[in-house]
């Protein structure tokens, strides 16, 4: 619709990497993981997994844990972690994407353009609202637990994998530091963390338990929630964060994920998902990336240089697809944003851990769902500036402004994110939106949704790791029957849920106390034939339940999870 040719960006100029630092004895924190008791159980887990199946097997998509390459670069003659020589470092990412330079910048009310106002549900495994940075009150609301794990008094609610946090921290951190005038933020040095949008708020649903597991209709009846309660609890969300994916064996216009996703999109929220983490093996992007109206996003690596940035190439491990491919890329490889402590990455990972950061707050990922990250917060910047945009028009300023790195098309779709470049194309489609020349409409064939449920899930299957009874066929999580029709009519028409019923089964609760939806056990049968409040159902059986097809390498992590 709106791509552009892609060539190398050769001798093009990228913006140089400005930092400030103020001498002066850092802060010392030191946070290790909560509880001996909690950590020899989740290392207990790590051997859990199931080996890869396939080539786009469902995924939270963090396709490797730690550098040590980055680490060493990053490392002063003291041997401490120095934001301005880290590649990956928050400072560095938002720097050379051009984030820092539109904070400067003002929307039409005088604010800086940081994402005020504007909400970013992020569907993943929830978000540890104890870390700085994503604390302060008012930062983070917590939608659902839609996970295994809400059924767990313990365990509901808590981020026990850690990708979400990660990811939170990549999107919207905010360290507390001063502002000037405009309200712009004027951190002292760089190892004040600040996400891409630092004043977006988000709202976490929780889908993952502890080992990343979740079903294809959880993260459906999440995305049907967000479309329903969007407006709810002075809550404003325009964009969705889904770095989360499946093989799904079916045409993206028949599949249910795909649908769903396709639906917030048409209901004026745009939808930026990891494009998978298969490299150039990939047989497709994964589902729901696999939608053209979505803005699927894959990575890129400056091969721990921070001055790799100015010609970066496209991830080992960023999918490439000859068919429908990524939008664009974005930074990925490499980045360091703030860990969940205790949680079963934190734990099972400490590779992870960058090496010289004397705070402790930092975990070091790479993979698609970085970039999906990365660019999610760079949606909010625009819609703070521009808030009548459409999701297609928010998807054109970002495609065409992009910045085509070495490669092919089917590897970077148009080049890599550039905000300063795609806030100015924004302004333009604003002004001819305006005058009734838009020309950004997607008219791809659209998603009905009326294929198979256990088709989308690709053959990632959740088992009860008790009995080791398998979730399949056209049942959802909780065993109510799949309609597709009769699910499809209640999506459109944003009714799927009543109070916090979806599907004809309690998943929640039905309202808001304060800055937290109310969350509840659910009320049916598992597909094991148990029931959800039967007491063997523990909290380990909760974080246990897993999949049989999911793309785990044990401990090393170096292939495809979430994102």
């Amino acid at each position: 619709m709106y791509e552009r040719p892609v060539s190398p960006r050769g001798g093009q100029r990228r913006r140089k990497l400005k930092f400030l630092v103020v001498a002066g004895p850092a802060a010392i924190v030191l946070c290790g993981p909560a509880g001996l008791q909690s950590q020899a159980n989740l290392q207990g887990q790590a051997n859990l997994q199931g080996q890869a199946g396939g080539s786009r097997g469902a995924a939270w998509a963090a396709a490797k844990w730690g550098d040590p390459a980055t680490d060493a670069k990053a490392k002063n003659s003291k041997g401490k972690n120095t934001p301005s020589q880290d590649a990956g470092a928050l400072a560095t990412v938002t720097t050379v994407i051009g984030a820092r330079d539109l904070w400067k910048k003002k929307d039409d009310a005088g604010r800086a353009i940081t994402g005020q106002g504007v909400t970013v549900a992020l569907l993943d495994s929830g978000v540890d609202t104890a870390v700085p940075g994503l604390n302060d009150p008012g930062k983070v609301l917590s939608g659902p637990d839609l996970s295994l794990e809400a059924n767990s008094p313990d365990l509901r609610g808590r981020d026990t994998f850690g990708h979400g946090t990660h990811m939170a921290s990549i999107i919207a951190a905010r360290d507390t530091v001063p502002v000037n005038k405009k309200g712009e933020p004027q951190p002292a040095d760089t190892d004040v963390q600040l996400g891409v949008a630092p004043d977006a708020q988000l709202l976490a649903v929780k889908l993952a338990t502890t080992d990343g597991s979740t079903d294809v209709s959880e993260v459906i009846a999440a995305l049907d929630w967000v479309v329903q309660h969007r407006d709810d609890n002075g809550m404003r969300v325009r964009v969705i964060n889904l770095s989360y994916g499946t093989g799904s064996v079916q045409p993206y216009q028949q599949d249910p994920l795909a649908a769903a996703a396709e639906n917030a999109w048409k209901h004026g929220i745009v939808v930026v998902t990891s494009g998978g983490n298969d490299g150039p093996a990939a047989t497709g992007l994964t589902d729901p990336a696999v939608d053209p109206y979505l803005l699927a996003v894959g990575a890129t690596d400056p091969h721990a240089e921070v001055s790799g940035w100015s010609n970066p190439t496209v991830a080992w491990f960023s999918s490439r697809s000859p068919g429908r491919h990524v939008d664009l890329v974005a930074p990925g490889a490499s980045i360091a944003g703030l860990r969940a402590p205790g949680s079963f990455i934190d734990v099972t990972h400490p590779e992870g851990l960058v090496s010289g950061d004397t705070t402790g707050r930092l975990l070091r990922g790479s993979g698609t769902s970085q970039a999906a990250a990365v660019t999610t917060g760079a949606v909010a910047l625009l819609l703070q500036a521009y808030p009548d945009l459409t999701p297609d028009q928010v998807k054109a300023a970002l495609v065409t402004s992009a910045q085509p790195i070495t490669g092919m098309t089917a590897d970077q779709g148009a080049g890599e994110l550039d905000v300063g470049a795609a806030f100015k194309a924004a302004k333009k489609i604003a002004k001819q939106s305006a005058k009734d020349r838009d020309a950004t409409a997607q008219t791809f064939p659209a998603a009905t949704g009326l294929g198979s449920l256990e088709a989308a899930r690709g053959g990632s299957n959740l088992t009860d790791a008790e009995t080791g009874a398998i979730l399949r066929g056209e049942i959802d999580v909780q065993s109510a029957p799949w309609n597709p029709a009769q699910w499809r009519a209640a999506s459109v028409t944003a009714t799927a849920w009543t109070g916090g019923r979806w599907n004809g089964r309690r998943w929640s609760g039905d309202g808001w106390t304060g800055a937290n939806w109310n969350s509840s056990a659910w009320d049916g049968t598992g597909w094991s034939g148990a029931r959800w409040s039967d007491r063997s159902w523990t909290g380990a059986r909760w974080s246990n339940a897993r999949w049989t097809g999911a793309k785990w390498t044990g401990a090393s992590w170096t292939d495809q999870d979430w994102g």
